[in-house]
């Protein structure tokens, strides 16, 4: 019996890692949930799942869920902040940490775990590309074991061999890292600025949050992962290419040397990464149909168009400079979204907003996490001062 904690739970990775728990109560025991805002939505998964733990942002929303929970005689001990958040991913009785936090606000609890030892599976890609060599030299000095849960890094991690000590050294020419394209990859570059939130939110193959379905509508969704691609593999940015791929089938591909090109196929549903992480190295039953591939008739890529979604561009760039460019490149995009999902900000205003960010931020050395949240910090405020205040 492992135990679980899941970071936010609420979330679309969050309900789709507790659907594939509950199929497997021999294997799996649920230690925490937490979540931000979704109080009632937390009560209802805390008196299905009986956690130790729940976590959520403020000592009100605390005293909310408490009123919530009230009279239910579950075992739950009720904690916030993100003390609280660090307790419960680095608490010695976990096993397995999901971290599923979107966003800046999932690095500290997601390092708590990565120095506590634990088996963590990586939703948050952010606290990567922000804490890149900060959280590469957490692991490497831990008993830790990091686990893709993104379906295009899973998918990488599956067509790689294991161990490796380099992609050179595995015989690897190319990562190929797919992606759907988003909602308007056919849409005409002059119409994009009247995109509005629903739209860009309306993704075609996938069911996610607001925030990563924009990142997937500009394409900085598919910037972010290659960031963490050359991490989580040790990559170079010349050895991955993007490849648009609309059905959302192959997940990404990995090409060798010998001219072999491994590729990891399924329906698009992150039950299958979260189950493949959950039991790896063995494999357990997601809930997801098997693929049929005659029904689905053909499979199309193309190359993405730079010029439309410029912050892909703007990612490879931030990748190729080090630093706390990376860092710079996630904060104002944080930022810009959300003035986008507000209505402040006209869709092509985010890689705007973006780039003139990077323009002006300065790249320091990420010596440690301080160095980390201050140029974070940084790069919010030259953010807001972008979109006027």
């Amino acid at each position: 019996m492992q135990s679980i904690t899941v970071l936010g739970s609420t979330g679309s990775i969050g309900v789709s890692t507790l659907d594939v728990l509950a199929r497997h109560p021999q294997r799996y025991s649920v230690f925490a949930l937490t979540a931000r805002e979704r109080i009632g939505e937390l009560a209802q998964q805390c008196r299905r799942f009986a956690p130790r733990y729940a976590v959520v942002a403020s000592e009100e929303g605390a005293q909310q869920l408490g009123e919530l929970l009230a009279g239910a005689e579950l075992p739950t001990e009720i904690l916030w902040g993100v003390e609280g958040l660090c307790r419960v991913a680095s608490d010695p009785a976990v096993d397995a940490v999901m971290a599923a936090i979107v966003g800046a606000a999932g690095l500290r609890p997601t390092l708590a775990a990565v120095e506590a030892g634990k088996k963590v599976l990586l939703a948050n890609k952010e606290s990567l590309v922000m804490a890149g060599p900060v959280f590469m030299r957490a692991l490497s000095g831990s008993d830790a074991q990091l686990l893709p849960i993104d379906s295009e890094h899973n998918a990488i991690f599956q067509c790689l061999p294991q161990p490796s000590d380099s992609l050179e050294s595995a015989g690897v020419e190319k990562i190929l890292l797919t992606g759907s394209g988003g909602p308007f990859r056919a849409r005409p570059a002059e119409g994009l600025h009247r995109v509005t939130p629903d739209e860009a939110c309306a993704h075609p193959n996938w069911s996610m949050g607001r925030k990563i379905s924009v990142d997937s509508a500009t394409l900085m969704n598919k910037g972010l992962e290659f960031i963490e691609a050359c991490l989580l593999f040790n990559a170079r940015p010349e050895q991955i290419d993007v490849v648009v791929h609309p059905q959302s089938i192959v997940h990404s591909m990995v090409q060798y040397r010998d001219g072999s090109l491994l590729a990891q196929m399924g329906n698009p549903d992150m039950r299958t990464p979260i189950a493949h992480a959950l039991a790896f190295p063995e494999r357990i039953d997601s809930g997801v149909a098997a693929l049929d591939l005659i029904a689905r008739g053909r499979l199309d890529f193309e190359a993405p168009d730079m010029a439309r979604f410029p912050c892909l561009r703007l990612a490879r760039e931030a990748m190729n400079a080090g630093g706390s460019a990376p860092t710079a490149l996630n904060a104002a995009n944080e930022v810009a979204v959300d003035a986008f999902l507000g209505g402040r900000l006209a869709f092509t205003g985010i890689p705007a907003v973006i780039e003139r960010v990077m323009k002006a931020a300065q790249s320091v050395e990420l010596t440690g996490l301080d160095a980390v949240e201050a140029a974070d910090r940084n790069a919010r405020a030259l953010a807001y001062e972008a979109l006027g205040g």
